[in-house]
Formats: structure tokens, sequence, C-alpha cells
């Protein structure tokens, strides 16, 4: 299913039909895919059609020009911008006399490329085995002339059994692995709930610069490319806020058009990063012109893993490559920050980022003034534990007084506790 790549590249031809009327978005972001899976794209086939031919995926004219393209420039792979059946890809393949990739191929190989985690090899490999499960048949087409029934049954519908039950096997022991990972996730999760530390997830599109985002906000060193998919394995790190504390980034796998339904499925147990997050950072390359149509795509993969609720702060990164002045933060009607312009190359915009995030994972903290007898020493202490004084100063009577900073249900929750009223402490 895999193939040896040259150290050069391999020469391919791209293949772009305008069906959706996003030809030219579509194209560029295409080649810079082949790009990035180790392809030297040396043409690209283009052109507009009404309807699929159910055969060759393109018309007979259009076929000849690719086949033409392939002998002058002698290439080894074409690449398809769409989605073809194991058919189509078999029917090329004869005609072309030379390997066929479709978009989710060539996805899929990226995927296999950059994975570096052992959860990230496992989440992909089991995207390319369900993926192969429909392409099995392309492998044994030598033997399609053999029948089936008693005593007739071939070797080559024998071995093609015998590959799927493997592959079946083989997916059910990564996800028996993977579950195990979800499990020591949630796990993760659960403590950083109980210590009241907050999880902030990057999301965005692929090569939006969250990984560089990342690092500039927690001096972190992960990998950071002006390439796509460069981060696939979810990284989490400490980050200290102005005036809050501690939270939790996470990077995490950036989204594209069009993404395969497997890869989605494959990656769950990391986008759980993102759909138990307390806040989103929607990070959006401000200098792109499609920025409007990309941050719709990442919505709509929002939606599918069931994150769309989750409070969210757009982030337009790339600043330093607009001509204009940043706007810095911008705030909703409620006084909120809903946008922020930064730089993560230059820093620019960093600490109205801090600051925005500080906000909103603040919005329900209350900030009391609490004056105890010394009999209420449990609640001082209970207080301490939470990480909840700022200061405590000692009256004349012994009296502790101090001066708070906590989410309100807690707050709250520890006065009632104690047979106290919180509502007589309340700010």
């Amino acid at each position: 299913m895999f193939f040896e790549r040259p150290d050069n590249g391999e020469l391919a031809i791209l293949v772009h039909l305008d069906i959706r009327s996003e030809a030219e978005g579509d194209a560029r972001e295409f080649e810079e895919l082949a790009i990035s899976a180790g392809a030297c794209p040396v043409a690209l086939i283009s052109g507009s059609r009404q309807h699929i031919s159910p055969r060759y995926f393109v018309g007979t004219g259009k076929l000849e020009e690719i086949l033409q393209a392939v002998k002058l420039h002698e290439a080894e792979v074409v690449l398809f911008n769409h989605s073809l059946t194991s058919s189509q890809e078999r029917n090329l393949e004869e005609e072309l006399q030379c390997r066929v990739l479709d978009r989710t191929d060539l996805i899929l190989d990226i995927f296999a490329q950059r994975a570096r985690s052992y959860e990230g090899k496992l989440q992909v490999e089991l995207a390319q085995l369900k993926h192969s499960m429909t392409r099995l048949i392309k492998g044994w087409t030598h033997l399609d002339r053999q029948k089936g029934g008693i005593g007739l049954r071939g070797a080559g519908e024998t071995q093609l059994e015998i590959d799927q039950r493997l592959i079946g096997v083989r997916i059910k022991s990564i996800n028996k692995s993977l579950e195990k990972v979800r499990t020591q996730r949630q796990q993760g999760r659960k403590a950083r709930k109980k210590a009241e530390v907050p999880t902030v997830s990057l999301v965005g599109y692929t090569n939006a610069g969250k990984s560089s985002l990342f690092n500039a906000l927690t001096k972190a060193d992960i990998y950071a490319a002006d390439q796509l998919f460069a981060t696939l394995d979810s990284t989490l790190r400490k980050v200290q806020l102005p005036d809050f504390g501690t939270a939790i980034l996470a990077d995490t796998v950036g989204f594209i058009r069009d993404l395969p339904h497997q890869l989605v499925e494959a990656f769950r147990a990391t986008l759980e990063e993102t759909t138990e997050a307390s806040l989103l950072l929607h990070v959006i390359d401000c200098h792109s012109e499609q920025r409007f149509i990309l941050q719709e795509e990442v919505d709509n993969v929002l939606k599918e893993i069931g994150a769309e609720k989750i409070p969210t702060l757009m982030v337009y990164n790339k600043a330093d490559l607009l001509d204009a002045e940043l706007p810095g933060l911008e705030r909703d009607d409620n006084g909120l920050p809903w946008r922020v312009w930064v730089s993560a190359l230059t820093g620019a915009g960093m600490d109205n980022l801090l600051q925005a995030i500080s906000e909103l994972l603040g919005e329900d903290f209350i900030e009391p003034e609490l004056k105890l007898d010394p009999q209420h020493g449990r609640l001082r202490a209970k207080l301490y534990r939470q990480g909840a004084v700022k200061n405590e100063s000692l009256d004349e009577e012994g009296k502790s007084h101090l001066s708070l900073r906590l989410q309100k249900q807690d707050f709250i929750r520890l006065l009632k506790e104690e047979g106290l009223d919180a509502q007589l402490y309340l700010p």
C-alpha cells in the first residue's frame, strides 16, 4: 500500500476539475499538499465538468491530455484532487500506466510521514487500514476472471478474504490500543479538572500557525514549519496567565477541506482534547485571501466532533504580513474579548492574547474579602488548598482577613460546607 519515495521527489501530474466552483483555491492548496507529500509537481491538468465519468472520473478527452502529460514529463504518479472509487483508480492506472492516487490517498500518506508518537502512528495506521478495505480488490485484478462457487473458488478470492480478515484483526487491535490511550487522556483531564486547571485548545486550518503560536506562548520548541500538516501529535504544556494563574495549552492537528472521514474517526482520541477544553483558540491566517472560507471549514469540523458550543476566541495570526497597523484586541457587545490580532513570529499582540485568555477563563471568577474567626480554621485551610488566597492579614482580635480569588460556585460551596451564608460575602 505504501511506496518508496526518491530523495528528489516523485514527478507528479496534478489533476483538478472545477466541479464545485472552487477551482482556484482548491488547486493552489492541492499543489501544497502534493509538495508536502514529497512529490514534485510538473504539470496541472485542470478543467470543468457538470458530471463525472463513472469509468475514469474524467472524460476521454481529458484522459488523453493526462496521458500525454505523463509521457512528456515521464511522470511516476498522477494525483487527483478528488475522491476516486477503487474501480476508477484501477481503470486510470491501466490507461496511464503509472500509479494514480486520489485526495484521500494523498492526505493519508502525508499523515503517515508526519506521525511521530506511538499514538499518532496508531491513528494514522487505523485510517489507512479502513481506507484500504475498500481498495483491496485493486490489488487482485489479475485474478478477476476466476469464478466463485463450490469447486470453482480460486486462490485469488481466498487471498482477498485472508487480507480482509487480517486487516480486520489489525483494526480491532489498534482500536483496543487507542481505547487505552483515550482512558489515559480522560484520567489526565479528570486530574486537571480536580485541580481546577483549565485547558485551552488551539484549533484552526492547517498551516495557520498554531504550532508557532504554541511555541511563543509556552516557550516550547515543538516542530513548526510552513507546510501543511506539520503537526499531527497533540502536545500539552503549562502556560502562566496574568491575573489568573496556570492553564494547560493543547496544540492539535490542523483541519483541511474535505478532511477524510477516516482521519476524523481515527484522531478522535486526540480531538477529545478539543471537545473537553474550557476555551478554544481558533487560529486564522489573517493574510490569507480565503480566511473566511477556511474559518467556515474549521467550524464544520468542530460541529462534526461536537465542539461547536465551547467558548471560542478568534486569533488572527500572521499579522506581521499585513501592511496595516494591528487592530489589537476587539470586544463583543458584552465587553468580552472575541478577536485578537497577533504575530507568533514577531511576538506582536501576545500580551493582548494572554489578557484575553485570562478574561475569558476568569469570567466566572470573583475576588471577595472574607473575615474569619479562629474557629473557622478548617475553611481557611480549604481556601489555601484551593489556591484561592491572594493575601492574608490578622487584626488585633486574631481574626483572619483574606483576599480571595476563585470561581463563584466554589466559593458558595466551601462556605456552605462550613454553615456560612455566601451571599453575605459576595462582592
